[in-house]
């Protein structure tokens, strides 16, 4: 098996690409082949070197290692020429002198008619010893290739059995004017050449099938077998698009998702091993992946599952990797410059649990790690907090007695707020809640007393002293 990705580089790797890639990757490792890289670099005025390094380096992020290439298909123009010419020399392609501007013209009118513009063979009919002199003579042309009456089936290693009626399929064009070849013709060149067997790609591509198996037929060269997966789709069921999250693959690295999850959850749009898993390891992928258990429907692309998943990616990760990580991620936020490293071990092993992203390590930290005495508070949630039965007074008396207390450690935290919501005659909850609020300014934190012990006695009294004087001054 020798299976290929062939990207073009006038955009960068999104998840679209980088789940085929993952696919014809899987396919080849699988079943001991071969995965070919190549660069469909033709449209040389939107291609960039810039862009080829981004699709290169989503590919390495995602950990596709290509067998062969990458190879860049500029590179094998005078063989795409060379097999433009064969057809033409084998009856199987014809020159066409129409003018390109009459052409327009008429696929114009068509399509204000409503109808499908085909072109009509006008040139077909040319002879050949008359075709040959007007091309020498420097006469402009373009190749096309001369469509067969009939069908072109295939078995779609996704889809069974798929045909299209060659008489919906235009006479496409092989060379143009200026000599260079078509998309269609430098696929087929490139895939004879580099002896692809199976080509695995998206149902975007199936309409160019028909059209590359002819092309194959006129060479005499067997065709590889085609898969065509179903398309990726946004929560809507439309076409994934960049409002759906259709970017950059090297985005959700930035954004702080873990490679061994996105390939993790790439692999599953479209495809399902057959049980119940989806937290899958690369070797567990790689052993159960079957083209046959892939679906014929689009998937859909749920930024929620990806976020869930990359949490339990992260959940797994050893200690030192997410403490490296996260230093990573405090340093270019500001948070982190190098104080406690016990304390900084302490705080990750608190909010590793909760966040889902290596991004939301900063947020989700950002109170702890904040060395200020005041934080800017939602006012319509420190309105909720200051109003409640634990406020002002248990509130303050606990202050009292935090100011008071000799051991600041979470326990000896915890044992003082609860006697106090005791001594009021108040649940625990209804006293731990303006705390954590007047300390983080969240709703939700951690444990409150680890959070405070961590948050150590000089921030959290300043916080709660500065939080109750507010509220008192009608601030919040």
């Amino acid at each position: 098996m020798r299976v290929r990705f062939a990207p073009s580089p006038t955009g960068y790797l999104h998840v679209g690409g980088a789940r085929t890639a993952i696919f014809n990757w899987l396919l080849a490792r699988r079943h001991g082949g071969t995965f070919v890289l190549r660069i469909e670099d033709t449209d040389e005025q939107r291609s960039s070197e810039e862009l080829v390094r981004a699709i290169l380096d989503g590919m390495a992020w995602l950990g596709l290692d290509a067998d062969e290439g990458p190879f860049f298909q500029t590179a094998n123009r005078a063989q795409h020429v060379a097999d433009a010419r064969r057809l033409l020399e084998a009856g199987k392609a014809y020159r066409c002198f129409c003018d390109a501007a009459m052409l327009r013209a008429e696929r114009e009118a068509a399509e204000k008619g409503g109808g499908a513009y085909v072109y009509p063979r006008r040139c077909l009919a040319i002879p050949r010893e008359e075709s040959e002199r007007r091309g020498a003579g420097g006469e402009p042309f373009v190749v096309r290739l001369q469509i067969p009456p009939g069908a072109t089936e295939w078995a779609d290693l996704v889809h069974g059995t798929t045909s299209f009626p060659n008489e919906v399929l235009e006479d496409l064009i092989l060379l143009r004017s200026d000599g260079t070849p078509t998309y269609n013709l430098s696929v087929v060149s490139d895939d004879i050449a580099m002896r692809i067997t199976d080509v695995i790609r998206g149902d975007d591509h199936i309409s160019n099938t028909p059209k590359q198996i002819l092309i194959y037929q006129g060479l005499g060269v067997a065709p590889p077998r085609f898969g065509h997966l179903p398309l990726i789709l946004g929560a809507d069921k439309k076409r994934l698009s960049k409002r759906h999250g259709a970017t950059s693959i090297l985005e959700y690295r930035d954004l702080g998702y873990l490679p061994e999850a996105m390939l993790n959850f790439l692999a599953l749009l479209g495809w399902n091993p057959g049980d119940e898993r989806v937290v899958m390891s690369r070797e567990e992928i790689v052993g159960s992946f079957d083209l046959a258990q892939v679906g014929k429907s689009g998937a859909v692309f749920d930024l929620t599952r990806l976020e869930w998943l990359n949490g339990r990616y992260i959940e797994a990760m050893s200690d030192e990797a997410f403490e490296s990580a996260a230093r990573e991620r405090l340093s270019a936020a500001g948070l982190w410059t190098g104080t406690s490293e016990t304390w900084l071990r302490s705080v990750l092993a608190l909010i590793k649990p909760r966040v889902r992203t290596l991004a939301a390590i900063a947020e989700e930290g950002r109170y702890i790690f904040d060395p200020s005495n005041e934080l800017d508070y939602d006012s319509k949630l420190a309105a909720k907090h200051a109003s409640g039965p634990a406020f002002p007074g248990p509130f303050r008396k606990l202050l009292e007695s935090y100011e008071a207390l000799p051991a600041w450690a979470a326990a000896p935290l915890e044992q003082t707020l609860r006697a106090m919501a005791e001594e009021y005659d108040l649940p625990a909850g209804k006293l731990i809640h303006p705390v954590r609020f007047a300390v983080s300014g969240r709703d939700a934190t951690p444990g409150l007393f680890e959070v405070l012990e961590l948050l150590g006695r000089e921030r959290t009294l300043g916080r709660m002293r500065g939080f109750l004087e507010r509220a008192s001054t009608g601030l919040v």
